[in-house]
């Protein structure tokens, strides 16, 4: 009886073990069914996007050449193109920036230094770090901006197909620089000299003003040239132009744009109509002038960034662009300080009168 009641527990302790196996292998073969129709798709994905996300973070490279009004809203108009599309910095995107102060010096150094580290992509704002980047980084893909002529500063050598590493955008139409000079000539009937304060060294100033000196030439005006090699020297420019000119006119001078302000004193001190190559100038007190937003421009640029960092876009393959929204721009309060009437044959060459006619 003993025995049977031992034999009935020893089976049923079995049966019992073997249930639970069962169960187990069971388990185990739909956590592997769920696994070969999607049941661990969820883990497989999440796995995948922690791999694409931690490729999709990034490091950049800035390389400015001076802080002033169009330069600091070209770098923000890129950072704000980078945003839009997703790339945040110090989220997933990291971003090395450096001003050379206007500093040749400064602008190798920050290019070498550039050069020894690898970026996802490199921007340099205004010509002078451009030369300097695109002569030292080879490693990396390079855009430039607010550079005035990118051939003569032989930063590619076709427009329509750079090539190798590197493009970006032109901060100058040459029609723009015409249809100013014009402007000029066709509303101030008086005008026979126009000053302009120019640092030589400068190869987009140079350009800019040979631009402007041919146009002016076609109405018989002349240009007149004050020189400086640093911003220091702007005031006593822009004053020896006094009694000699009879309008004043600056390009995208990085050194000239850096002390704008005593510019616009001296024009607003003799009633001297104050012509520029950019907006944000014509914003802190120049009368007139033909061009766009540098915020749009430098938004076009982080536009190609996006192409190149997300899309995988060959830098090479991107064609180097110019304002092609160009149109007047003129200040009614700059010109009330400068002595200018502003006639309604003026303010008809406004396209966008609500937002390019400034009180």
């Amino acid at each position: 009886m003993k025995l049977r009641k031992k034999l009935s527990m020893f089976l049923a302790v079995t049966a019992l073990l073997v249930g639970v196996v069962g169960c187990g292998n069971n388990s185990a073969k739909t956590a592997d069914s769920d696994a070969g129709n999607g049941g661990d798709k969820t883990n497989a994905s999440n796995a995948g996007a922690a791999e694409n996300s931690a490729k999709e973070s990034y490091k950049i490279a800035i390389s400015q050449y001076v802080e002033h009004p169009s330069l600091d809203a070209t770098r923000e108009g890129f950072m704000a193109a980078l945003k839009d599309a997703g790339l945040i910095e110090k989220e997933n995107l990291t971003v090395d920036y450096s001003n050379a102060q206007a500093d040749p010096t400064n602008n190798m150094s920050i290019a070498q230094k550039i050069a020894g580290e690898k970026y996802d992509l490199v921007l340099a704002i205004a010509t002078p770090p451009a030369q300097a980047i695109v002569g030292q980084v080879k490693n990396s893909p390079i855009l430039f901006a607010a550079v005035t002529d990118p051939l003569d500063a032989k930063l590619v050598d076709n427009l329509d197909k750079p090539g190798g590493n590197v493009s970006g955008a032109s901060d100058t139409n040459p029609e723009a620089i015409t249809k100013l000079m014009d402007f000029i000539a066709g509303n101030f009937k008086d005008v026979k000299n126009v000053g302009v304060v120019i640092n030589q060294g400068e190869p987009n100033a140079v350009i800019m003003t040979n631009h402007a000196e041919k146009a002016l030439e076609k109405h018989g005006i002349k240009l007149v040239k004050a020189s400086v090699t640093n911003t220091s020297e702007v005031k006593q420019a822009a004053e020896s132009l006094v009694g000699r000119v009879d309008a004043i006119y600056i390009t995208l001078d990085n050194t000239v744009v850096e002390a704008v302000n005593t510019v616009i004193k001296v024009a607003n001190d003799n009633d001297i109509p104050f012509f520029s190559s950019d907006r944000d100038t014509v914003e802190h007190g120049a009368f007139a002038t033909v061009g766009f937003k540098y915020y749009d421009h430098g938004y076009q640029v982080g536009q190609m960034a996006v192409e190149a960092l997300k899309n995988g876009k060959k830098v090479g393959d991107m064609k180097v662009t110019v304002p092609d929204k160009l149109d007047f721009i003129l200040n009614l309060k700059a010109a009330s300080e400068q002595g200018i009437e502003v006639t309604d044959a003026m303010k008809d060459q406004v396209q966008d009168k609500e937002n390019n006619l400034i009180e």
